[in-house]
């Protein structure tokens, strides 16, 4: 119970600092005009988000980096042998890594050669690959994490040397999953929110304290950062803050050995993803039809005439059902 509130209270402080320091950035961001660029097929209501100040992720990352540092720095200098208060230094540094990923490619969209397009695909996915197969290496020979654990099965799975390429995939999928899902005003954050503090109640369970701590600090700051997103939004998180936070939140998955119920607890991204694939492959074997109006999922339902907020509405609700069951699921 006293660690439970002790995460919840980080969680809380998150909240307030980046709340705080919120708005000295997006005077920042808009100082130097980061803004969006919209796309010309993106709905005609996406018109006026032109302009508005993106890589908001940095708001989200800052004050995780900060108290995660802080609140582990006996353990980071040495003064103990506490390898679970150690093993969120993996999850804070792939975040880190895929924001400054995701900064790139979105410097690159605002400002770069490839104006308005960002880093080329091939460029941008080989890169989080070989950060995901480097952190999947991390996980299995360092942090000794366990391989699976499967609902009603006693035990953990064994997956030996496919465990490298499973757990890759996951952190790749994932990244790119929440990535599809960030396009309109509080959808991404919530989603992701709602996921994060799913896995930091079965890290609760799990009593890795310091895994949980972690997942309420990010819960805490995307709040924070919601103060600013929800609609009308004031600024976006751009890729900085969706790579991050989808790769993050599977290597936080991948720890705790549950990560079978990660395509639960994100149903909403794995939708949207999937809604991808399958208007490309349909595109493709059609020579031109599409299956759905416009993809990823949440456009498709703006064009069919849903507003926004009950877009974003209505797939939080979803979401957060899916987490629940997902929790649950780790019960049986």
């Amino acid at each position: 119970m006293k660690e439970s509130g002790l995460a919840l209270s980080l969680a809380g402080l998150a909240f307030m600092m980046t709340v705080i320091w919120g708005g000295p950035l997006l005077r920042l961001l808009r100082h130097f005009r980061i803004g969006k660029l919209i796309r010309v097929e993106e709905p005609g209501q996406h018109v006026v988000k032109m302009g508005t100040p993106t890589m908001g992720g940095v708001m989200i990352i800052l004050p995780v980096l900060l108290l995660t540092v802080l609140l582990n720095a006996v353990s980071l200098i040495g003064l103990t042998r506490n390898l679970i208060g150690r093993s969120v230094l993996l999850p804070l540094l792939v975040m880190v890594a895929y924001a400054v990923l995701g900064a790139v490619d979105d410097w690159e969209g605002i400002r770069g050669k490839r104006k308005g397009a960002g880093m080329r695909a091939r460029t941008k996915f080989l890169a989080q690959v070989l950060l995901a197969v480097g952190t999947a290496i991390v996980l299995k020979y360092m942090l000794d994490v366990p391989d699976l654990y499967l609902p009603n099965f006693k035990g953990e799975i064994e997956l030996g040397l496919w465990y490298i390429p499973i757990a890759a995939f996951i952190i790749v999928s994932e990244s790119n999953a929440v990535n599809f899902t960030d396009g309109l005003d509080g959808l991404a954050g919530l989603i992701t929110a709602t996921a994060f503090a799913a896995f930091g109640a079965i890290a609760m369970m799990q009593e890795q304290v310091f895994l949980a701590r972690f997942c309420f600090t990010v819960v805490g700051a995307i709040f924070g950062f919601l103060w600013f997103n929800v609609h009308p939004a004031q600024l976006f998180m751009g890729d900085t803050g969706s790579l991050s936070l989808g790769a993050t939140l599977a290597v936080v998955a991948l720890m705790t050995g549950q990560w079978a119920v990660l395509p639960v607890i994100t149903l909403i991204p794995v939708a949207e993803a999937f809604s991808v694939v399958i208007q490309v492959a349909y595109f493709r074997l059609t020579k031109g039809k599409r299956f759905f109006k416009m993809a990823p999922l949440h456009l498709h339902f703006e064009l069919l005439g849903w507003s926004e907020t009950q877009i974003v509405q209505r797939f939080w609700l979803i979401g957060l059902l899916a987490a629940m069951l997902g929790i649950a699921l780790t019960y049986v």
